[in-house]
């Protein structure tokens, strides 16, 4: 019996999509009937979709879908395999059919000119002056890129708006032309370029998978990532060598699987796990390298703060100042305009822009801060693990996690960013700047997203100490009041009983002499400052804790100074699914001083 051909199929359309849940069960149904497998995001914006099976099915597919309105021009891609590129089939409504995050880009409205791939490579035949961009991920590049094009250098397109604000103010004027693996990311990325000031911009008519069609591996070196587990192909679009590490799904080379650190379906050379001798030689490496990044602290030193200001669609065509006060009330108009009239705000080309210049959704400004010092934290940061998927440590503080008010540089992303360059460990939960202990961090983007659901489905262990002033009348007590949602005195929360839900166990450890008591604390939700609210509201303030005082009051001061009396509040230990092995996994930090049960004072 001959062996039947794969037809695969890929494919995107922007166009106003309606009724998405009874066209993705149509859809879902046929796909499913004909043996399809593969992936079809639905949106309001439009359609985006990888598919294989055999040819009459895919037609039959494809058919259908050029009978819904709006996908009459649908224009499949087509390749053939040996084998079914997909496990199952997927169709799923999502918000964008493909995530870029920025407001105000709309393919269906506008898109940038089309460039086809024969008329680019005339273009670079004829020696044009024109530079490329690709616009992928890093590790799609890895496998093949036009010659001398511009990488854009990113692991996830969200990070592209960033990524185009590094480029050279020069390449503004230039002849841009963007690339992508099909077109679709360029659908967004061109006008994105051309609103950040890029003046000739071209997108690469269905990216390089119809270069490859028509013009084969003309200027271009290597092969093409693909999202299905043929992996990469050539400029045939056959199947090539490459294929994915099963455990960090990192595309490997030939060579790569000869490295002694390759065993099938366990590790290659980029997530191989060391030895607990070389694991613990690793963590002493780290701490000798913060030590480093923190002599002397990041932001302690003078330096020109220049703060990301992003325009929402709800500011679109408004003015700077009415977008500053938009984005920050809490800071008078007045000040904004003193701060405009002083030529603080700058676009991306460094310009210092007025307080009625008018402002286009997702553009970003910039805030220019001269001559900043911070001021000081405690960046005894201890790194208590650390594998090829993620970095726990030991919070000391007072220590933000993430940049705010007047802190960017003294901050734990900031450190651990500089120790870990070029990863950029991302935090998939936070603590207090105020409260010390164990923190969670993932090396990419997608170990993050396998472990960050984890804490907003509840389904992660915390466990805390917190001293308080006061003994609770009761041994095991529980606080479900509701926490606000928005952001009162100091940035802070508190009971509201048309918040958030919220709910707190507690254990009373012992009651001492001093009238405080020390108890074992269990948030089974993750609401803003929740453990400190809830007892606040208890009547049973954290001692240290500046901001919910005593008697309901509250005060003047969120993140406390270095040497000022400690907040008593303790990320003790934390259980939760490792993104790799899939097994539950725990850390401890060791309390500090304040959390002793060990008195002679006392009570029970």
């Amino acid at each position: 019996m001959p062996a039947v051909t794969i037809t695969n199929i890929s494919c995107y359309q922007f166009a106003a999509l309606s009724e998405l849940k009874a066209l993705r069960q149509r859809l879902l149904v046929q796909c499913k009937a004909n043996e399809l497998k593969g992936t079809i995001l639905l949106s309001t914006e439009g359609i985006n979709m990888f598919v294989a099976g055999i040819r009459e099915h895919v037609d039959a597919l494809v058919a259908e879908l050029h009978a819904v309105p709006g996908l009459e021009g649908l224009k499949p891609k087509y390749s053939e395999s040996a084998e079914q590129p997909f496990r199952r089939m997927l169709v799923r409504i999502k918000k964008e059919i493909i995530a870029f995050g920025v407001e105000g880009i709309e393919p269906a409205k506008y898109t940038s000119p089309r460039l086809e791939p024969k008329v680019l490579k005339q273009w670079l035949d004829e020696g044009r002056p024109v530079i490329l961009y690709d616009t992928r991920n890093d590790y799609e590049v890895k496998l093949g890129t036009f010659k001398g094009a511009v990488i854009a250098g990113i692991d996830s397109f969200r990070d592209f708006p960033a990524a185009v604000a590094k480029l050279p103010p020069e390449m503004k004027h230039a002849q841009v032309v963007s690339f992508c693996t099909g077109g679709i990311r360029c659908e967004k990325a061109a006008p994105f370029l051309e609103r950040a000031g890029f003046e000739h911009v071209w997108q690469l008519d269905g990216g390089i998978l119809k270069y490859f069609e028509e013009c084969g591996n003309s200027h271009y070196d290597g092969e093409l990532f693909v999202f299905d587990q043929r992996v990469g192909v050539d400029p045939g679009l056959h199947e090539t060598a490459w294929s994915l590490c099963f455990a960090c799904r990192t595309p490997l080379a030939a060579e790569d699987k000869t490295d002694q650190r390759y065993e099938e379906n366990v590790s290659c050379p980029y997530c191989f796990k060391a030895t607990e001798e070389q694991q613990r030689q690793q963590i002493d490496a780290r701490h000798a390298a913060i030590r480093a990044a923190v002599t002397p602290l990041p932001g302690s030193v003078p330096y020109d703060q220049a703060r990301p200001l992003n325009v929402p669609e709800a500011c679109d065509q408004g003015t700077v100042l009415d977008c500053l006060c938009a984005l920050m009330p809490h800071i008078a108009r007045e000040e904004w305009l003193a701060v405009c009239e002083a030529g603080g705000i700058v676009n991306n080309e460094h310009t210092p822009v007025s307080a009625q210049h008018i402002v286009r959704a997702g553009e970003r400004y910039r805030h220019l801060k001269p001559a900043q010092c911070e001021p000081d934290v405690n960046a005894d940061i201890r790194v208590l693990f650390e594998d090829e998927a993620i970095i726990v440590v030991n919070k000391p503080a007072p220590l933000p996690v993430h940049a705010c008010g007047r802190f960017n540089r003294n901050t734990l992303q900031f450190i651990l960013n500089t120790v870990w360059h070029p990863f950029r460990p991302r935090s998939v939960h936070r603590l207090d700047a105020n409260t010390t202990g164990v923190t969670v961090l993932c090396k990419t983007r997608h170990f993050a997203s396998r472990v960050q659901p984890q804490f907003e489905r509840g389904d992660v262990e915390k466990n805390y100490l917190a001293r308080v002033q006061g003994h609770p009348p009761n041994d095991e007590f529980i606080c479900d009041a509701p926490v606000s949602t928005e952001a009162g005195k100091l940035g802070g929360r508190t009971v509201d009983e048309a918040g958030l839900e919220a709910k707190t166990e507690f254990r009373v450890l012992a009651r001492d002499a001093d009238a405080t008591a020390l108890l074992l604390v269990r948030p089974l939700t993750g609401r803003t400052n929740q453990i400190r609210i809830h007892l606040w509201h208890l009547g049973f303030p954290i001692v240290g804790d500046a901001a919910y005082l005593a008697g309901g009051v509250v005060g003047e001061t969120q993140t406390l100074a270095v040497g000022d009396a400690p907040l008593c509040l303790h990320a003790q230990r934390i259980t939760f699914t490792h993104p790799l092995t899939k097994e539950r996994v725990s850390f401890e930090a060791e309390p500090p001083g304040w959390a002793s049960v060990d008195r002679s004072s006392s009570l029970a």
